[in-house]
């Protein structure tokens, strides 16, 4: 949520108490959902939606230990252990936690690493990435935009056109045909 948008909304409520009515932290919560625009492959466009912010409680009751463990908690599966490592079926590859859309089937290639490996994904708008120094490495964190499940990693050694490769646990996805 925009600090901007929070902070006017807490104004808000706040001024709601001082004239007797009263914004409960829910109502306020609400009323500040950020709206993002992301690519459908449904919808063979753009979509708004909204951001999905969940405690960690609630992520553990819809996900796997494993899934836990690795979209909430930035872990990686091991090498060749994932279901979706030498996975060729066409369809969309969507976010474990929240099922937005992240990479295309079209995509993906054999990388040889042990985790499934897209060139690009479904669209920009769909993933995010931030600076990752953790195990004494500076490296690019891809996380999905909606939710900011921990997907994996992208590194500059893959194939054309972008010479990406967007390394990414089976455990942060969700596979859909079609």
């Amino acid at each position: 949520m925009k600090r901007r948008t929070f902070i006017r909304n807490l104004t808000s409520g706040l001024a709601l108490a001082v004239t007797g009515l009263w914004m409960t932290p829910q109502t306020l919560f609400a009323a500040t959902q950020e709206k993002i625009r992301v690519w459908s492959k449904k919808a063979k466009g753009f979509i708004m939606t909204e951001k999905i912010h969940k405690t960690d409680q609630q992520w553990r009751e819809i996900l796997s230990e494993e899934q836990f463990h690795v979209a909430r908690k930035k872990g990686t599966e091991r090498a060749f252990s994932g279901q979706y490592d030498k996975h060729y079926e066409a369809g969309v590859y969507r976010c474990v936690c929240c099922e937005q859309d992240l990479f295309d089937s079209e995509h993906k290639f054999d990388s040889g690493t042990g985790w499934p490996s897209y060139y690009q994904p479904i669209a920009k708008e769909n993933v995010a990435v931030e600076e990752d120094r953790s195990w004494f490495m500076l490296r690019t964190e891809v996380l999905c935009s909606r939710c900011d499940a921990h997907l994996g990693h992208i590194f500059n050694d893959g194939p054309k056109p972008t010479g990406l490769r967007y390394c990414i646990n089976s455990a942060s996805l969700k596979f859909t045909e079609g």
